[in-house]
């Protein structure tokens, strides 16, 4: 089975980076994840068998930790391969990440990369499929869109691949 641990981007934010991929599709024709607006604590790994272990680690650590603020300010990207909501993390967010990080790691099956190690960028994608081609289309018609929001890392949410789709398994709140 294929799982995905994200901070599912609630309220606003996550609407307007929802509604722009779902636009961005329609007009440009360029894909995004079928996740919901997020940013990435984990990315996608395989595991057969229970991931009770994973589940428990993410209970224990939600139930000790307050939620942090985050703003998604601007657009940024990787290359001419993603366009992307910039994640201005706060401090008491980083510092949260990195316990998490640490927590999870202990997890015999979650190996963790640049990618999505404490050292991450953070980011909402807006498109990641296709979008060389188009790139300087995309980036243009983003910006037309201020982006400046104020958000919640309140949630770490489970994610599993089922049916050529992500699915929720599980969401833990942060207190």
């Amino acid at each position: 089975m294929r799982y995905v641990v994200v901070c599912d981007v609630l309220g606003e934010g996550g609407r307007f980076n929802n509604n722009l991929r779902r636009e961005v599709y329609e007009k440009l024709g360029v894909k995004s994840s079928s996740l919901p607006a997020h940013f990435t604590i984990k990315a996608p790994f395989e595991h057969e068998g229970s991931i009770e272990d994973l589940e428990k680690v993410l209970e224990v650590f939600c139930h000790k930790e307050h939620a942090a603020p985050f703003r998604l300010k601007g657009y940024d990207h990787f290359d001419d391969k993603v366009v992307y909501m910039h994640v201005d993390m706060s401090d008491e967010g980083q510092a949260m990440h990195s316990r998490l990080i640490d927590a999870i790691s202990e997890v015999p099956y979650l190996i963790f990369d640049k990618k999505d190690g404490k050292d991450k960028i953070f980011h909402v994608t807006v498109s990641s499929k296709k979008v060389a081609p188009i790139y300087n289309k995309l980036w243009d018609y983003v910006h037309q869109y201020p982006c400046d929001f104020e958000c919640m890392f309140d949630n770490i949410s489970l994610y599993r691949w089922d049916g050529y789709k992500w699915r929720l398994h599980k969401r833990f709140e942060l207190r």
